[in-house]
């Protein structure tokens, strides 16, 4: 019981509740069964998203987007990777701004 209600996310002090003793009891004797249960839910959700991005509409990209986001830390927003070329071109725009001849570049 302790693994199921812990799988549908109810919190440790009402999971204490239900059975009846302390929540310190609950994390003593139970701590497993919480786990397990939070990563049987966890697992389940994961292969549905998977399923869903699996697809080829609207829902699949949304999915396949919160997939890249949260498991790889991609962003939509964040600008691309600048290569070797455009990397040395930048520092070279920006080469005096750290030295003596600043004053006289700007």
């Amino acid at each position: 019981m302790v693994e199921v209600l812990a799988g549908y996310g109810i919190p440790a002090e009402k999971i204490a509740f239900v059975l009846g003793i302390d929540r310190k009891t609950v994390d003593k004797h139970y701590r497993s069964e919480i786990q397990r249960g939070a990563a049987m839910v966890e697992a389940k959700l994961v292969g549905n998203l998977l399923r869903i991005a699996g697809g080829t509409d609207g829902t699949a990209l949304k999915a396949i987007m919160f997939s890249l986001n949260c498991r790889f830390g991609w962003s939509q927003y964040a600008p691309a990777p600048l290569g070797k070329k455009a990397e040395a071109d930048l520092q070279a725009q920006n080469a005096h701004e750290e030295s003596d001849w600043n004053g006289l570049v700007n």
